[in-house]
């Protein structure tokens, strides 16, 4: 499914089940909500965005702990399930998607390579999980691959 086909997709479900989602976006800056927003009618179905670049902007809009940051860094499971919750927390939304990664050319490690990002999910309901993606490809092919996987993710689980 094209990129434009999954947004539509994701809307049409989300307006079906009358709920609202939420964005915490690190490695996408923003490109999730564009993606969205790019439909019209998205404000039925898209609370807010939150484009959380750095460490310190993921702590104060998003209260990611600054002991996860030292602990699992930036790029990790953890900072990606808090800032999910986070965004839960600091808007009207139901559901939140959070991604968290390196989309290089540069910044990666052996340990944290360039295409590692973190894909986390949350709900209202207290569900939440975090997955880790390897995408391949330069840096913009691993932002639309972080985009793209983001909103499957959405769609999966609200389906469930």
């Amino acid at each position: 499914m094209d990129l434009s086909d999954l947004v539509k997709t994701l809307s049409d479900v989300l307006r079906t089940k009358q709920l609202k989602l939420a964005t915490a976006e690190s490695c996408t800056g923003g490109l999730i909500s564009m993606l969205i927003t790019d439909l019209a009618g998205s404000s039925d179905i898209l609370d807010r965005g939150f484009v959380t670049y750095s460490n310190q902007s993921k702590i104060d809009m998003l209260d990611v702990s600054p002991l996860t940051i030292d602990q699992h860094g930036a790029v990790s499971k953890e900072t990606a399930e808090e800032m999910a919750k986070g965004a839960l927390l600091h808007s009207q939304a139901d559901i939140t998607v959070a991604v968290t990664g390196i989309a290089g050319p540069g910044g990666g490690s052996e340990e944290k390579p360039v295409g590692l990002v973190y894909i986390a999910f949350a709900r209202r309901n207290g569900e939440s999980f975090a997955a880790k993606n390897i995408f391949t490809g330069d840096r913009s092919a691993v932002r639309y691959a972080t985009a793209k996987t983001a909103l499957e993710t959405v769609l999966n689980k609200i389906g469930e």
